[in-house]
């Protein structure tokens, strides 16, 4: 059963008729209040939160109406004039697939690799949709490039120029050489400017190979001098490393720049042989006039006691010595008469 309807008392419904008379030129929202207050008056109000519902217009889906509404906005030309396509996408090419992977591969190394990131399923990447979106237009694209070409080709229109077409240039000829005339400034620049990073960098792989070598010089210096004082102590028996091929001395000698290491062919003059086998080149030179038991035994020729008689011709006692100041003396005046007084 329906509850009975509740009546209102006059002098309420009096005091919301004077409201709505003076009410009715306010803004919309005053102006669903005065629904309210109507429905109230009508009793149609119940108990509690009252809120106005309209009724919403349903779209009704008239395939008749739209088709006519299509050909009026289609243009009756050929077409030539439009060249509109519609057509599938074009097929993934190997190229693009393994382009896909990678890019998906390095946005997981992203994510596994920076914690900050929070981790997204592919799916639901927008990177990676932008990509693959952007591979969508790409194949959407090539496939509508060959239909069209195609098209073009059955209508009898030319697609490429032919080898003999000129065409007049839209800048004058001045203008081009001076744009020509920039890029090639620029292009010089460039290439100086990578010429001098060249010079750049080798002036500093020289300069590390440089120290590199001084110091390897200056190592394998301290070592012989380090060996030679040894052998100053009686703790090295011989000199052998001064012959070493990897020492310094080594490296002089295969230069071709030690002594009786020349080219082939040339000669060494006497007076170097003498020098070298009455000096030596080389060795200890400590002790070596120091008398020995061997020096003793053979202590080499006696000297004569004949005075000159055991010097060799050719000596300054030879016959070719001058005679002394009384032979000269006595020789003049035998010549002239003697002496003058």
């Amino acid at each position: 059963m329906e509850a009975p309807k509740k009546r209102i008392p006059d002098n309420i419904r009096a005091e919301f008729e004077d409201s709505t008379d003076s009410e009715a030129s306010f803004t919309d929202e005053e102006d669903s209040d005065e629904e309210l207050r109507q429905a109230f008056l009508r009793n149609e109000l119940k108990p509690g939160l009252n809120v106005i519902v309209r009724k919403e217009k349903a779209p009704v889906n008239d395939k008749i109406q739209l088709k006519s509404a299509l050909e009026t906005c289609v243009l009756k030309v050929p077409w030539l004039e439009r060249m509109d396509l519609v057509n599938d996408l074009a097929p993934l090419t190997p190229e693009l697939a393994i382009q896909i992977e990678k890019h998906e591969q390095k946005r997981e190394n992203q994510f596994k690799g920076n914690r900050k990131i929070p981790y997204v399923a592919p799916e639901a990447d927008t990177v990676l949709n932008d990509f693959k979106r952007e591979i969508l237009f790409h194949r959407q694209a090539q496939a509508a490039t060959v239909e069209g070409i195609r098209k073009l080709h059955d209508l009898g229109v030319a697609t490429k120029r032919p080898d003999d077409y000129f065409a007049e240039m839209a800048k004058s000829d001045e203008h081009m050489q001076r744009i020509r005339k920039v890029l090639l400034d620029k292009q010089e620049g460039i290439a100086k400017s990578e010429r001098i990073r060249q010079l750049r960098e080798q002036r500093r792989i020289g300069k590390l190979i440089q120290r590199q070598a001084t110091e390897k010089r200056d190592e394998e210096r301290r070592k012989m001098l380090g060996d030679i004082k040894k052998f100053r102590k009686g703790k090295l028996a011989n000199l052998d490393f001064l012959d070493d091929d990897d020492g310094p001395r080594g490296e002089f000698r295969k230069s071709g720049n030690a002594p009786g290491k020349g080219k082939k062919g040339k000669t060494v003059s006497a007076k170097r042989k003498a020098r070298d086998a009455k000096f030596g080149f080389g060795g200890r030179k400590k002790g070596m006039k120091q008398n020995t038991k061997e020096s003793c035994i053979n202590d080499g020729p006696r000297r004569s006691m004949g005075g000159g008689k055991g010097r060799k011709k050719g000596g300054k006692a030879g016959a070719n010595s001058r005679p002394g100041k009384s032979r000269r003396a006595q020789m003049k005046g035998g010549k002239g008469g003697g002496r003058k007084k």
